[in-house]
């Protein structure tokens, strides 16, 4: 269950100039994910975004910036995360992101791991929810994201390669 809203097959935005070649994918799982990753998008909203999620009929927080619906899946339904493995496959090699960023969930730490595949850098922001301890997805995103945040500062870790640059919400 893999569609595009606003492109069929993800085309470089119009309002990007020529110089400016950096595709980056932003994925999050509905929610407070979700919420989070637009707080962030307006970093990157110069650049040519794709916008992944598990939720139908959600927008870009700017522009008209596709956005592709997967199905959402974790470890207690093993076999919905392999149809959105599926989903994430086929968005991020139409795409051929430069980077990927997400919030989470699980569909989000598989992004990672195909983006990583495909050459992109990758970016883990842990969900301002977790303040105890990481989350299991963004624990198990260690081996494959370049960069992983929290967004409490007592739970950053250098030794464990977790920084902490502040807060989304």
């Amino acid at each position: 269950m893999t569609t595009m809203q606003h492109a069929q097959s993800p085309q470089p935005s119009a309002d990007r100039t020529q110089a400016d070649q950096r595709r980056v994918a932003l994925i999050a799982s509905s929610g407070g994910h979700w919420i989070e990753l637009t707080r962030l998008a307006p970093a990157v909203q110069h650049l040519d975004c794709l916008f992944i999620t598990t939720t139908h009929g959600l927008t870009a927080p700017f522009g008209d910036r596709p956005v592709a619906e997967i199905m959402d899946g974790s470890r207690d339904t093993p076999w919905l995360l392999v149809r959105s493995i599926s989903g994430i496959v086929k968005a991020l090699r139409a795409f051929r992101p430069d980077v990927v960023i997400t919030t989470g969930a699980a569909p989000g730490a598989v992004a990672l791991l195909i983006g990583k595949m495909l050459g992109a850098v990758t970016i883990w922001v842990d969900s301002v929810a977790n303040s105890e301890e990481l989350s299991l997805s963004g624990k198990f995103a260690r081996g494959f994201a370049d960069l992983r945040l929290t967004q409490w500062e007592q739970l950053a870790c250098p030794q464990q390669h977790i920084s902490y640059l502040g807060r989304v919400l």
